[in-house]
C-alpha cells in the first residue's frame, strides 16, 4: 500500500509538464521492472520423436503428432500458351549458337517447376484455410426480453429509431386554462411544439415561442403522465384534449385537419405503449408475489412425488431430467464462438498476398480494326458483272497505324491492307513484274503457314490493335498510296474537281491500266485521314467516331514527325489549309468479342481458339511500346522481328548519275556478301503477294532528288546471326514516262540504279545502335562488307566508288523487336564471356566479377523484358564458379541490385512468378561442389558482416524475401532431386550448412535489434523474410535446429525493448506458429516424468513452466511472451493478444481437426493460458464487473472482492499477489492502482485507457505499469480465448486441473466463469442502436469503450440500486424499464462487433443484434456446461459444513448471474434446467445453508 500512496503522492505534484513527465517516469520505475522472458532451451525434436516412436504410432491421435508423408512435392506444370503450337520454331535450340540465345529459347519452351507443399493453404492466418465456412450459412435468431419494449415501439411507427431526438414537431395553439377562465378562443396561443423522447424512453412535449430551441421552454407536457387524447371540435376547429391521470387536461389545436389527425396518431401510439408497459409491470409484481408465497411452503420431498400429485401433469418431464440429459439437451445446434468475432465476421483479405500467378504475355487494352471499304468520286463499271456495281478506276492500298500525339510518336506497326475488288486487282496481274516473286502468278493453297494456306493470309482485312496506356490523343491514322504515275498534285486533281465524272473516271481508268502494267509494283503517297480511338483514359473506345476527311499528302511533309504535326493541326479545323479529296472510308472500331476467332499474332501463328477454314482472318498488330521500365514486362515468347525505316536521301547534289530523280528504295536482307549471294526470304511482303519475300519498295516521290520515306519494312530475323548478315539498301531511277509510241525496248528500262548501301546488323556481336547515317557506293563490289569505314583514316580500297565524296547521305532507323537478342552492351558481354567460360577457355582471374560488376549498369527495360534468363544465368554461375568467394558475393550484388530496381518499379511480382514457376537450383558442374543453397547463405552472412557497404546491407535486409525464398526452393528440389528427402532429418544437410544458417541469422539479429530504428522498414522486412524462412526450414530440416535458430532470435529481444521492437517479436511468433504442422511440432502428448519430480511438482503441463516450454516449444514460447506483452502498455497487449486470438481460431476452423478428441487435445496444449488470466483476474473482471457483479447484499459484494486467496507458493495462480492491482476496504470498495492515470487525463477524454502509459522513453522502455487496466476489446478477446479452451477441452483434464487447486483458488476459477456472463451479456436492440450511432471514441482499430463509458457503468447501477423507487417530480410515471437500459448502457461499444467504418444502417444494427445474441447465448451455455460438470465434479465440498462454504455461495452466484444478465429464451431453458438439477441434486444442504 505504501507504494501505492507513494506513487500517487508523486503524480499530484504540480509542476511543469517536464517535470510531470519525469515524475511518471521516476514513480513508474520505482513501482515495477520487468524481468527478462527466461530462455528456455527446446527439446532435440527428432531425438525424442525417435525415442517415443512407439508412444507416438499407438496414439488413437497421432494424427496430431506425425509429420504427414509426402508434405513436399515437385510438379512440372505445362506452360499455357494462347497460341495453338509453340511460338518457337521446331529446331531453334539446334540453330542457336550464343549462349544468350540458347538460354531464351530454353526459358520460352521450357515448362514450369513448382514446389508443392501439401497443405500449404493451412500455412496462413485462419483466413487462407480452405474452408470458408467461418460464419454460419443462417444465424439463429433469440429472442430476449429486453427487446420486447423495442419491439413495442418498432409497432409504434419504429419510434424508438429516434430514440433521444425529435420524434415529431410543429405550429399548435395551447390554451392557458385554470379554474378561474372559461376555454374560449381567446385563451389559445400559439406555440412550436417538439415532441421528444428521452434518453429513459419516456416522451416530453415541449412548447417554445418560435422554432428555436435554444430559448427558454413555454411549458412541457410529460406523456408518461397522460392516459388519452380526444378530439374537441367544440371547443375550437382542429382542437384535441390530452387527458392525465390526475384528471388534468391539456387542450391544444392543429392549424389544419391534416396535422391534427398526424398528431392524434402519433400521441396514442405513445400513450397505448406507455399503458401496455404499466399493466405488464404490475402483472409481473402480482406474479412475483405469489411466488415468493408458494416458494415459502416447500417440504422435503422427492420432487418426482411431488410433481405426481402437482395440479400440473406437464411438469412431470421436469422431474425425469438428469445431469447428462442437460448436457445433450445444450449442446444441440451449438454454435463456434469464434464464428461471431468481429475478425471473423469482417474476414477481411486485404492483407493476404495474391496468389503468384505464371508469366504471362502482356495484357494491353486490345481492340479490333475492321477494314470495310474506300471509295472515291470517281467510280466506273470495271467488272463484267453488272451485280458488282462500280468501283474505283484504279487501285488503292492503305496502310494503318496509331499515333500517340502526347508521346509525339507512332506507337504501333503498320497494318496494310487492300480494300481494291477483283477486278481492280486484275489491273495489277496484267502486266509483267520482274522482281515481284511469285506475288501474283501463285497457286493458291501451294504452302502452308503453320498450317494454314498462305493463300488466306493475302486478303486481311481485320487487324487487332493493342495499347499499353491509352488516353485521348491516340489516333488511328490511315495512308492512302496508289500505283506511281507522277506528281501527288497531278494524280489527285481528277478527284478533286467536279466536272463530268463519268468521262474523267474513264480517261483516269485508261491511263493507270498502262501504269499498272509498267510500275504495278512501285507506290507514290497519295492521302491520309486520322480518328481518335479513345474517349477517356480508362480505354473506353470511341466506337461512334469517325475519319476525317481524306487530305492530300503534301510531298513535303512524308515523315512520321510531320504525320504527328499535321495531327495536331487536324485537331484545330478552323486553322486548317490542308487539301480535301472527297472519298468515303469505311473502318469500324470496336472491342474484341469474347468468341473471338481466327486471329494471328504478328509472327503469324494461329491463337487459340482458331477454325479450319479461310473466312475473316484477323492479324495482330504489334505495339511499338516505349523504353519505359513500367510498360516493360518479362518476355515469355519468341519473337524476332526487325523494323527498318528508311528515312531521307541526300541526292541534289550526286555528280555520278546524270537521271536520280524518282528515286525508289529496295530494302534486301542478306547473310552475304559475295558476288553471286542471294537475298534472304524473310521480309514480310504486302497484301496479295507471298507472306515472306526478299525485298520490298518504299514509296516513290516524283521528280525529287532529296525524297523523305515513310515506309515500314518488317523482317523475320534468322534465330543465329552472325558478322555477315547485313540490310543492303539499292536506289532506283524509275522511269515514270509512258509513251505508247516508243519501242518495247524503251519501255523496259523502268528503272535504274543509281547507288548502294548497306549496314551490318551486328557490331561487335550486337544489334547496331537505332539511326545511322550511310554513305552511298556507286557500285556493289564483292566483299563490300570488308571495305573501309569511309571515316577512317585506312587507304580506301579501289573498288570503292562513293557518291558525293563518301558523305553520309542516306539516314535510316532500326527498331529491333526480338526477345532473343538485346541491345544491351554489359549484358551481352556478360554472357559472352560466360559462354566462352563454358567452351573450355581458360579463366581470367577477376573477369568474371568485372563482367558482373558491368552488370548494374545494365538498363532497368532490358533487366526487366529477360529477367528470368539473367537471374537463371546469375544462380547458374553463383553454383557453378565456386574458386572465388569474390565471385558468388558479386553475384549476389547483381541479384541484389535487380531485386531492388524491380521492386523501385513497383514489379516486383515478375520476382515472386520467377521464383515460383521459373527458378530451378542447378547440381554444380565440379563434383562435391556446393549447392546454390549452401554458396547464397554464405554470400548473404558475407554481405551482412561488411561494414562499409551499408547500403548494400539495407538492400539485402529490405529485400530479403527474395533471397529467403530462393533459399527454401532450392534447398526443397535438392531433398527432392537427390531423393534426400527419405533420409532422417539429421543427414540431409551437411554440418556446414547448418553453421552457415546459424552465422547468417546471427549476423540478421543486430541490423534488427539495434538498427531497427536507423531503419525501420529494413528490419521490419528481413524480420518477416526470416520468419517465414525458419518456418520453411521446419518441413525440410532437423526441427531441434530450426527450434534452437528460432530460440537464439527471440533471446535477441528484451522486455525492455521497444513498441517496435515487440511487434516485430510478436509478427515473427505469429507467422513461426502459423506453420501448417504447428500442432504436431508442438507435441500434444503426455511427458513422462521421474518419480521424484512427480512428487514434487505435478504442475508441470498446466502452467509455464520450463519443463513444459520445452516439451512444447512454440506454444510455450507463444504464451510466456503473451504472459509478458499482457504487463505492458495497450498497443503491445493488444498485438500479443491478436496473435494469440488468431492462432485459436485457425485451430477451431481447422478441418483437419474438427473431431471432438483432437479439439480437446489441441485446447489443452494452451492450458496454461487459465493460470495467466488467473494472474491477471482482477484486470479482466474489469471495474465493471467488480461493481457491477450480481450481489444480494453490499457485504457479499466484501466477500466478492475478498474471495482471492492470500499469497502462496504457487504464484502462478495468485491474482493479488501486487498490492499495486488493488486492495479491497472494509465498506466494500476498491482502490485501484489503475486509476493513476486519472492525475493526467480528465474524466472527460475520450483517449485510450493507456495514453499515460505511452509516455515513455524514446528509444527503450525500461519500467512500465504492469497492472493498467484491460479495456473491454481485450477483455473480450482473452475471455473468447477462454470459453474457447473451457468448451473444448476433456473434462478429465480440465477435472485434473481443477483438482489441483485450493478452495480458495477454485472460487477465482468460478469468477472468472462469472466474469464471462458479464462481459458478453446481452444489452438490447435499442442500446446497440444508440450505440452503433455514436461515433467510436477510441480510435479505428480499438472496438472498445472509453473510460467516461465504463464510468457510466458504475453510476448507472449504482443509482439503480440506492434510488431504484425514487420517481423525478416532473417524470410521474417514470418507469423501471429505463434504469434497466441505462444499467448496460455504458459498456455497450465494448461489446459490439460492428465495423463503425462505414454508415450504420437499420439492416447493419439488426445483424449487429443478431450477433451479439448468439455470443451471449453460446457464452451461457459453455457457462452452463462448465459450471455443471463442476457441481457434479465437487459435490463432497459443495455440502460441506452443510453446503454453507463460499464455494456453495460461488456456485449460486453464478446460477443467479444467469438471471441477473437477462438469456435468451432458448438459453433460458437450459439455465432452469440447470439450477433445477442443481437445487434437486444438492437440496438438504442447500436449504440448510444460509445463502
Amino acid at each position: 500500500m505504501s507504494e501505492v500512496r507513494k506513487f500517487t503522492k508523486r503524480l499530484s505534484k504540480p509542476g511543469t509538464a517536464a517535470e510531470l513527465r519525469q515524475s511518471v517516469s521516476e514513480a513508474v520505475r520505482s513501482s515495477f521492472v520487468l524481468e527478462k522472458t527466461k530462455v528456455v532451451e527446446p527439446l532435440d525434436y527428432e531425438n525424442v520423436i525417435l525415442q517415443r516412436r512407439v508412444q507416438i504410432y499407438s496414439d488413437p491421435l497421432r494424427d496430431l503428432l506425425i509429420f504427414p508423408i509426402e508434405d513436399v512435392s515437385i510438379s512440372v506444370i505445362g506452360r499455357q500458351r494462347r497460341t495453338v503450337q509453340s511460338t518457337v520454331p521446331e529446331d531453334a535450340l539446334k540453330k542457336a549458337q550464343s549462349l544468350f540465345v540458347k538460354e531464351c529459347i530454353k526459358t520460352y519452351s521450357s515448362d514450369w517447376f513448382v514446389v508443392n507443399y501439401k497443405y500449404e493453404e493451412y500455412s496462413g492466418d485462419f483466413r487462407m484455410l480452405p474452408c470458408k465456412s467461418f460464419r454460419p450459412d443462417k444465424i439463429p435468431s433469440h429472442v430476449f426480453e429486453i427487446d420486447e419494449d423495442f419491439e413495442k415501439d418498432e409497432d409504434s411507427s419504429s419510434l424508438c429509431s429516434q430514440k433521444g431526438g425529435v420524434i415529431k414537431q410543429g405550429w399548435l395553439h395551447k390554451a392557458n386554462v385554470n379554474s378561474t377562465i372559461t376555454v374560449t378562443m381567446k385563451v389559445f396561443k400559439r406555440r412550436y411544439f417538439y415532441l421528444s423522447q428521452l434518453t429513459d424512453g419516456s416522451y416530453i412535449l415541449n412548447s417554445y415561442k418560435d422554432e428555436k430551441i435554444s430559448k427558454e421552454s413555454k411549458g412541457c407536457i410529460f406523456l408518461d403522465a397522460c392516459n388519452d387524447v380526444v378530439q374537441c371540435p367544440k371547443m375550437r376547429r382542429y382542437a384535441f384534449e390530452l387527458k392525465t391521470i390526475d384528471k388534468y387536461s391539456h387542450y391544444l389545436a392543429a392549424e389544419t385537419e391534416q396535422e391534427m389527425e398526424e398528431w392524434l396518431v402519433t400521441l396514442r401510439k405513445i400513450i397505448q405503449s406507455n399503458t401496455e408497459s404499466l399493466v405488464q409491470e404490475k402483472k409481473d409484481a402480482v406474479e412475483s408475489v405469489q411466488d415468493d408465497e408458494s416458494s415459502t411452503q416447500g417440504k422435503s420431498e422427492n420432487i418426482l412425488e411431488s410433481l405426481e400429485r402437482s395440479m400440473h401433469p406437464e411438469l412431470m418431464k421436469y422431474g425425469r431430467e438428469t445431469d447428462q440429459l442437460n448436457k445433450l439437451s445444450r449442446n444441440d445446434g451449438r454454435q463456434n464462438i469464434f464464428s461471431f468475432d468481429p475478425e471473423v465476421q469482417r474476414l477481411d483479405f486485404s492483407g493476404i498476398e495474391p496468389d503468384v500467378k505464371p508469366f504471362e504475355e502482356k495484357c494491353s487494352r486490345r481492340f479490333v480494326v475492321c477494314c470495310q471499304d474506300f471509295s472515291l468520286n470517281l467510280l466506273a463499271q470495271l467488272s463484267d458483272r453488272a451485280e458488282e456495281g462500280p468501283t474505283n478506276v484504279e487501285p488503292f492500298f492503305l496502310s494503318l497505324a496509331l499515333f500517340d500525339l502526347k508521346s509525339n510518336c507512332k506507337i504501333s506497326a503498320d497494318f496494310h491492307v487492300d480494300l481494291n475488288p477483283a477486278c481492280v486487282r486484275d489491273m495489277l496481274q496484267e502486266g509483267s513484274e520482274p522482281r515481284a516473286e511469285g506475288a501474283a502468278g501463285h497457286g493458291p493453297g501451294q504452302s502452308l503457314v503453320h498450317g494454314v494456306p498462305e493463300s488466306c493470309l493475302r486478303y486481311i482485312k481485320r487487324g487487332v490493335f493493342s495499347v499499353t496506356n491509352p488516353h485521348t490523343e491516340i489516333f488511328l491514322v490511315a495512308r492512302v498510296e496508289k500505283v506511281l504515275q507522277g506528281s501527288i498534285a497531278h494524280c489527285a486533281e481528277p478527284y478533286m474537281k467536279n466536272s463530268d465524272p463519268g468521262k474523267t473516271a474513264q480517261k483516269v481508268h485508261k491511263v493507270a491500266k498502262q501504269v499498272c502494267s509498267r510500275l504495278g509494283q512501285y507506290r507514290m503517297p497519295f492521302g491520309w485521314a486520322a480518328r481518335p480511338v479513345f474517349k477517356d483514359s480508362q480505354g473506353t473506345l470511341d466506337a461512334d467516331g469517325k475519319f476525317s476527311p481524306l487530305y492530300k499528302q503534301d510531298s513535303g511533309k512524308l515523315s512520321n514527325e510531320d504525320m504527328l504535326k499535321l495531327l495536331a493541326e487536324y485537331k484545330k479545323p478552323e486553322k486548317t489549309k490542308l487539301q480535301v479529296i472527297p472519298a468515303q472510308l469505311n473502318i469500324i472500331i470496336k472491342d474484341i468479342p469474347l468468341d473471338f476467332t481466327n486471329c494471328f499474332t504478328a509472327s503469324y501463328i494461329p491463337i487459340k481458339p482458331f477454325e479450319k477454314g479461310c473466312e475473316d482472318i484477323a492479324v495482330e498488330v504489334e505495339e511499338l511500346v516505349p523504353e519505359v521500365a513500367k510498360y516493360c514486362y518479362p518476355f515469355t515468347v519468341y519473337k524476332n522481328h526487325l523494323y527498318v525505316y528508311p528515312l531521307h536521301l541526300k541526292y541534289e547534289n550526286q555528280k555520278v548519275f546524270a537521271k536520280a530523280r524518282n528515286i525508289a528504295v529496295c530494302v534486301e536482307f542478306r547473310d552475304s556478301d559475295e558476288a553471286d549471294a542471294r537475298p534472304l526470304k524473310c521480309i514480310y511482303g504486302k497484301p496479295g503477294g507471298p507472306l515472306l519475300t526478299t525485298h520490298a519498295y518504299a514509296a516513290v516521290l516524283h521528280h525529287n532528288q532529296s525524297p523523305e520515306f515513310y515506309d515500314e519494312i518488317k523482317i523475320e530475323l534468322p534465330i543465329h546471326l552472325h558478322q555477315k548478315h547485313h540490310l543492303l539498301f539499292t536506289f532506283y531511277h524509275v522511269s515514270c514516262e509512258i509513251n505508247t509510241k516508243a519501242t518495247s525496248k524503251k519501255q523496259d528500262t523502268v528503272e535504274t540504279q543509281v547507288g548502294f548501301s548497306w549496314v551490318p546488323l551486328l557490331k561487335d556481336g550486337r544489334v547496331v545502335p537505332l539511326e545511322r547515317q550511310l554513305p552511298v557506293s556507286c557500285t556493289l563490289p564483292p566483299g563490300y562488307l570488308g571495305l573501309p569505314d569511309p571515316d577512317s583514316r585506312k587507304q580506301p580500297s579501289m573498288d570503292a566508288k562513293w557518291v558525293d565524296g563518301a558523305k553520309p547521305l542516306f539516314k535510316i532507323r532500326i527498331h529491333l523487336d526480338s526477345t532473343i537478342y538485346t541491345q544491351d552492351m554489359h549484358l551481352h558481354k556478360f554472357f559472352h564471356y560466360c559462354q566462352l567460360v563454358q567452351a573450355g577457355a581458360k579463366e581470367v582471374p577477376g573477369e568474371l566479377v568485372k563482367y558482373l560488376k558491368c552488370l548494374h549498369a545494365m538498363e532497368i527495360q532490358v533487366m526487366i523484358q529477360f529477367l528470368p534468363v539473367i537471374l537463371m544465368q546469375l544462380f547458374r554461375v553463383l553454383t557453378n564458379v565456386t574458386q572465388e568467394d569474390e565471385v558468388a558475393v558479386n553475384c549476389t550484388m547483381v541479384l541484389l541490385h535487380i531485386v531492388s530496381k524491380c521492386h523501385e518499379e513497383g514489379l516486383d511480382h515478375y520476382l515472386r512468378s520467377f521464383l515460383k514457376y521459373v527458378f530451378r537450383a542447378e547440381k554444380p558442374s565440379a563434383k562435391q561442389a556446393k549447392m546454390t543453397h549452401e554458396i547464397l547463405v554464405l554470400s548473404m552472412a558475407t554481405i551482412l558482416k561488411q561494414s562499409a557497404d551499408f547500403l548494400a546491407i539495407n538492400k539485402l535486409l529490405k529485400y530479403s524475401w527474395f533471397f529467403f525464398e530462393a533459399l527454401a526452393k532450392s534447398m526443397a528440389m535438392y531433398l527432392l532431386e537427390e531423393n534426400k528427402i527419405k533420409l532422417p532429418r539429421g543427414q540431409r544437410f551437411p554440418e556446414s550448412y547448418q553453421h552457415a544458417l546459424h552465422s547468417l541469422l546471427l549476423a540478421i539479429i543486430p541490423h534488427v535489434t539495434i538498427r531497427y530504428n536507423e531503419i525501420p522498414e529494413e528490419s521490419r522486412n528481413v524480420n518477416f523474410s526470416l520468419a517465414n524462412f525458419l518456418k520453411r526450414c521446419l518441413t525440410f530440416m532437423d526441427r531441434g535446429f530450426v527450434f534452437n535458430l528460432i530460440n537464439d532470435y527471440i533471446s535477441g529481444f528484451s522486455p525492455k525493448d521497444p513498441k517496435l521492437l515487440v511487434e516485430y517479436k510478436f509478427e515473427f511468433l505469429q507467422t513461426i506458429c502459423n506453420h501448417e504442422h504447428y500442432i504436431p511440432l508442438n507435441l500434444p502428448m503426455t511427458f513422462s516424468k521421474p518419480k521424484l519430480q512427480r512428487v514434487q511438482d505435478t504442475n508441470l503441463e498446466y502452467s509455464l513452466t520450463d519443463e513444459y516450454c520445452r516439451h512444447h516449444f512454440l506454444v510455450g514460447m507463444l504464451l510466456r511472451e503473451a504472459s509478458v506483452a499482457l504487463q505492458d502498455n495497450y498497443d503491445i497487449r493488444y498485438t500479443a493478444i491478436s496473435v494469440l486470438k488468431n492462432l485459436l481460431i485457425k485451430h477451431a476452423f481447422d478441418n483437419r481437426y474438427q473431431h471432438k478428441n483432437q479439439q480437446a487435445k489441441i485446447a489443452q496444449l494452451y492450458l496454461p493460458l487459465f493460470g495467466v488470466l488467473l494472474e491477471n483476474l482482477q484486470r479482466v473482471a474489469g471495474p465493471e464487473a467488480l461493481t457491477c457483479c450480481p450481489a444480494s447484499s453490499p457485504a457479499s459484494r466484501d466477500e466478492f472482492i475478498c474471495s482471492f486467496p492470500s499469497p502462496s507458493s504457487r504464484s502462478s495462480l495468485i491474482a493479488d499477489k501486487d498490492p499495486a492491482c488493488g486492495a479491497a476496504l472494509p465498506n466494500g470498495h476498491t482502490i485501484k492502482r489503475e486509476d493513476s492515470k486519472g492525475s493526467l487525463n480528465s474524466e472527460g477524454a475520450t483517449s485510450s485507457p493507456d495514453q499515460s502509459e505511452n509516455i515513455r522513453r524514446s528509444s527503450m522502455r525500461s519500467s512500465v505499469s504492469h497492472c493498467s487496466r484491460l479495456d473491454q476489446f481485450e477483455i473480450r478477446t482473452l475471455l473468447m480465448c477462454y470459453l474457447y479452451i473451457v468448451k473444448m477441452i476433456s473434462e478429465d483434464t480440465l477435472l485434473a486441473y481443477w483438482n489441483k487447486f485450493s478452495p480458495q483458488e477454485l472460487i477465482n476459477v468460478l469468477m472468472l466463469l462469472e466474469v464471462c456472463l458479464f462481459h458478453f451479456r446481452y444489452v438490447g436492440k435499442r442500446n446497440i442502436a444508440s450505440s452503433c450511432m455514436r461515433p467510436p471514441g477510441s480510435g479505428e482499430r480499438r472496438l472498445a469503450v472509453s473510460p467516461p463509458a465504463s464510468c457510466r457503468v458504475q453510476d448507472a447501477w449504482l443509482s439503480k440500486h440506492t434510488a431504484a423507487e425514487r420517481k423525478s417530480q416532473t417524470m410521474p410515471a417514470l418507469r423501471s424499464r429505463a434504469g434497466a437500459r441505462l444499467q448496460h448502457l455504458g459498456s455497450l461499444e465494448s461489446s459490439f462487433t460492428l465495423n463503425h467504418n462505414a454508415g450504420t444502417s437499420e439492416a447493419d444494427i439488426v445483424h449487429q443484434a443478431l450477433l451479439e445474441g448468439n455470443i451471449a447465448t453460446e457464452v451461457c451455455l459453455t457457462v452452463l456446461d462448465t459450471i455443471s460438470f463442476f457441481t457434479q465434479s465437487f459435490k463432497t465440498q459443495l455440502l460441506s459444513n452443510d453446503g454453507h462454504n463460499p464455494l456453495m455461495k460461488k456456485v449460486f452466484d453464478i446460477h443467479l448471474a444467469f438471471l441477473k444478465n437477462g438469456q435468451s429464451e432458448a438459453a433460458l431453458k437450459h439455465v432452469f434446467a440447470s439450477l433445477r438439477a442443481f437445487i434437486s441434486k444438492d437440496k438438504y444442504g442447500f436449504c440448510k445453508s444460509k445463502i
